[in-house]
């Protein structure tokens, strides 16, 4: 890793801002002489909300879209394809967000290979993700080959993310760099939206403002939570030490239902709030999991979940500014 270029797509998101946190850190304490190249739409917002890491003199800045960017000069050894559209906030007709996601994945993603095929890429890395699997039975294995139905528009992220892998593929056979695939689950930490669509996020905000905690279904979906800094830490190991075109699930395996979820927040942060759910459970109605088995990155890869769910809650309230936690 030394003296040597990453090429980061998605460097302005929840996860590119953890890989070049880390990057910088490391990149530091190890004088590794290296540069990482950050590709981003807009590089004045990037330097508003990131200033310490936009100032960095490791990092370059690339304006551009992930799906026509122009191509930097040099060699850059190692890649991340980090961006990705993940349905956007709902509105509008589902047939048309499905049309923009698979747009802006699969395009991204053949473009952001074609970068990586002329520029002397040994190892890439995409950032794919569980939803690839459809419905899931408990703790999903990456032999499991997924229950989605193409012709669903709600299914398109899942798809879009299949076909990117799919073309993973075929890159790495035509061109011959490593393509290692990270398959990501749920996060959370500082950096990750309160206000988006991810649940855990809201109860924190809702927590912050002293707001009833509310849940959009009927609490029963069951989730786990892996904490920033070791999902980190294992998209590093996947990059690095992976075999290629050998997928590998990112997350935790210790599940946990939304409104089990909700009521973790309100112990955690000590707030004694209402939370209101906004459906009984039907019976009958098979409860959807979204949970990873992580034993493949346990033994291939020797990887951990070190930080528990509760304190995952407490550093990320801290960050947001909360005060009133328990020690």
């Amino acid at each position: 890793m030394r003296d040597q270029q990453i090429f980061l797509t998605g460097g302005t998101g929840f996860f590119g801002c953890w890989l070049i946190e880390s990057f910088i850190a490391a990149n530091q304490s190890f004088s590794l002489n290296s540069k990482i190249t950050v590709l981003t739409r807009n590089p004045d917002i990037f330097r508003e909300r990131s200033p310490h890491l936009a100032v960095n003199p490791a990092v370059s800045l690339l304006k551009g879209d992930v799906s026509s960017f122009r191509f930097p000069e040099g060699s850059f050894p190692f890649v991340v394809h980090a961006a990705a559209d993940t349905g956007g906030s709902r509105t509008g007709k589902a047939k048309d967000t499905a049309i923009t996601t698979l747009r802006t994945i699969l395009d991204g993603t053949r473009n952001t290979l074609d970068f990586a095929a002329s520029h002397g890429t040994r190892k890439f890395m995409m950032i794919s993700s569980g939803a690839v699997y459809g419905d899931q039975p408990s703790f999903t294995t990456e032999d499991f080959y997924g229950s989605l139905d193409p012709c669903l528009p709600e299914n398109a992220y899942g798809e879009a993310k299949r076909a990117a892998e799919a073309l993973c593929s075929a890159y790495t056979s035509s061109h011959g760099f490593a393509c290692k695939i990270a398959r990501c689950f749920a996060f959370v930490g500082p950096h990750l939206p309160l206000d988006g669509r991810y649940a855990i996020g809201n109860f924190i905000q809702s927590a912050l403002t002293s707001q009833p905690i509310h849940i959009h279904g009927d609490g029963t979906p069951v989730r786990s939570y892996l904490y920033a800094a070791d999902l980190t830490v294992w998209l590093w190991t996947v990059l690095f030490n992976a075999p290629s075109l050998f997928p590998i699930n990112i997350g935790s395996d210790k599940a946990i239902s939304i409104g089990q979820l909700a009521e973790e927040v309100r112990a955690t942060l000590d707030c004694n709030l209402d939370i209101l759910i906004s459906r009984r459970a039907s019976a009958g109605v098979p409860i959807k999991h979204y949970v990873p088995s992580v034993q493949r990155a346990y033994d291939q890869l020797k990887l951990k979940q070190t930080v528990e769910l509760h304190e995952a809650i407490r550093r990320t309230a801290e960050w947001y500014g909360w005060t009133n936690v328990k020690e």
